[in-house]
């Protein structure tokens, strides 16, 4: 396997290609954890990222393609190969149609397509990311996900680019083919949308913004929920029999009532907190390290898991 030099010197013969060594990834993540990685590159451009990973592939370097970091839980040891970051943001409307690079911020594509009097995402503001990532992770709140307005995925499989249509995404409640299949690189989101009238739509985005932001305030070193909520028709008969039905939301159980009836509010470890208005949101208050984080929600899913017998699945995303 070749040194860290020597990788070093050879990704930064890709045109296009930013490169650098040994930086801490805390730098790259909402919690502001994380250890150096070996290496970290960033591009815009498509063939200097799969240039990238043929040369760490030629290397014998491990890979690990991220996207803004929102949802990102990194060693404290960091990781020991290449971190790539694809950050192309390009935003562009035609028609009834929105073409987003997958390094664009989802909520400056809310904004687009708000702005273009273009409904069917106004709901996903407010969820930090990336666009990309939102559709690796089928993001939505309010009801709605961000499949619903996927019409193609434009991706390299390590391969070859490919496209895909909806379908073929196999998207389910915070699922995708792309969850199942990290080492493919989402380059670019096609949305179909319908007319509608922007000053509605921004006034349901910006109604959307203002709870979030008191519930997650953008200076919160979190990522919003930790845990993916349950579907009601996939819990057993009689752990759902025991749920109020005021509790649930389309279709849905918050995890967050699994976890209020566990006592997880104001549970403390380092300077890892649950917050105490709300049981599946932790949150960084100071130097929290990743293992106290994954000490803290392994504690979360052992209490759900002993008083009901079932299993909180992280939304997070384990890196190292």
């Amino acid at each position: 396997m070749a040194t860290t030099e020597e990788q070093l010197l050879r990704l930064a013969e890709i045109p296009n290609l930013t490169v650098s060594g040994q930086p801490p990834l805390a730098r790259h993540t909402r919690f502001g954890h994380g250890g150096p990685a070996d290496l970290f590159a960033e591009t815009r451009d498509q063939q200097p990222l799969i240039a990238a990973i043929a040369a760490a592939r030629q290397s014998g370097t491990q890979v690990c393609v991220t996207g803004g970091g929102t949802n990102l839980i990194v060693s404290d040891q960091g990781f020991r190969g290449l971190v790539l970051r694809f950050s192309e943001d390009t935003l562009l409307a035609d028609g009834p149609r929105i073409t987003a690079g997958a390094g664009a911020v989802l909520q400056d594509l809310v904004d687009f397509a708000n702005h273009h009097a273009l409904q069917g995402l106004e709901t996903l503001a407010g969820i930090p990311g990336w666009v990309g990532a939102a559709v690796y992770g089928n993001a939505g709140a309010y009801g709605h996900s961000i499949s619903e307005r996927v019409a193609a995925v434009r991706f390299f499989d390590g391969a070859r680019v490919c496209v895909f249509d909806n379908q073929q995404c196999e998207f389910r409640y915070r699922e995708s083919i792309f969850k199942r299949h990290k080492e493919w690189v989402v380059f670019q989101v096609e949305f179909e949308l319908d007319a509608a009238v922007a000053g509605e739509l921004e006034q349901i985005s910006a109604g959307i913004l203002k709870t979030r932001n008191e519930k997650f305030p953008p200076t919160m070193k979190c990522a919003g929920s930790i845990f993916k909520n349950f579907l009601l028709r996939e819990l057993p008969p009689a752990v759902a029999a025991g749920v109020p039905a005021a509790v649930v939301r389309e279709g849905k159980i918050p995890a967050a009532w699994f976890l209020e009836q566990v006592g997880a509010r104001g549970m403390q470890l380092g300077d890892l907190h649950v917050a105490a208005y709300h049981a599946n949101l932790i949150y960084n208050a100071g130097q929290g390290t990743a293992r106290e984080l994954c000490e803290l929600i392994a504690e979360l899913k052992r209490r759900v898991r002993d008083r009901f017998g079932i299993e909180v699945e992280e939304e997070v995303q384990y890196v190292g």
